[in-house]
């Protein structure tokens, strides 16, 4: 399975503090693959530089085989990146509808509106019967699946998803961990930047450990038991 994404000697300053150092990694074809860490280790930072919202000092990001590191965020999402960022920005005085058009306006267009919107009800049908209500209305957990919709409604073939499960319910951390559940096997490759290291652990098929910026060890997630243990000692102790 080929590498759709190869970060290399990723390399980030932020506010005159070196935040990312040399960071390596790499995503596969179809693959979940997860950063966890404590907050202030770079995770959030990282997934900035990836899409192209904030410039590295040195290092390279490889898309799907081509350079994109000199390439503004909005490039990138046209070759298929899309970032769905923790602060989960939909339009709260628009309708799930509105918020969904807005999105795919945005996006290349690669089928009609009404394709993307059957495409995304299926992963979340419990938006279906709520398509008109506004977004303002909508729970914490159920803001942050629309949020991820939103993302889906361009076709991306490389989701970035920062910190899903942060300031939510566990009710809804089990609702939106069944909806990116839901996406295995579609093709897509997701990488996820997560404090909650359970989630994590249920989601990827690897799991990088991040920490003041570096990344201290990757595991294949083989044996969850054992990949958890190993990486609260090198986190926590």
């Amino acid at each position: 399975m080929s590498a759709l994404l190869r970060v290399e000697g990723l390399t980030v300053t932020l506010n005159g503090s070196r935040a990312v150092r040399g960071v390596s990694l790499s995503v596969r074809e179809g693959e979940v693959v997860s950063i966890v860490g404590p907050n202030g280790s770079g995770k959030s930072t990282l997934l900035m530089a990836i899409m192209g919202l904030l410039r590295p000092d040195g290092g390279r990001v490889i898309f799907n085989g081509s350079d994109v590191t000199a390439l503004p965020a909005n490039e990138r999402a046209r070759l298929g990146i899309r970032l769905v960022p923790s602060e989960r920005e939909v339009f709260p005085l628009m309708t799930l509808r509105e918020n969904l058009l807005v999105s795919w306006e945005a996006g290349p267009r690669k089928e009609s509106f009404g394709e993307a919107l059957e495409r995304v009800l299926e992963v979340f049908p419990w938006m279906r019967q709520r398509l008109r209500v506004k977004a303002g209305n909508l729970s914490g957990g159920e803001r942050r699946m629309l949020a991820i919709a939103m993302a889906l409604m361009s076709s991306p073939r490389l989701l970035l998803v920062d910190e899903p499960s942060s300031g939510l319910s566990p009710r809804a951390v089990a609702a939106v961990l069944g909806s990116m559940r839901s996406l295995e096997g579609s093709g897509l490759s997701v990488l996820l930047a997560e404090q909650n290291l359970e989630v994590a652990l249920k989601l990827s098929r690897r799991i990088l450990v991040m920490r003041s910026g570096e990344v201290l060890a990757e595991r294949e997630v083989s044996d969850p038991v054992a990949v958890s243990a190993l990486i609260r000692s090198l986190l926590w102790g």
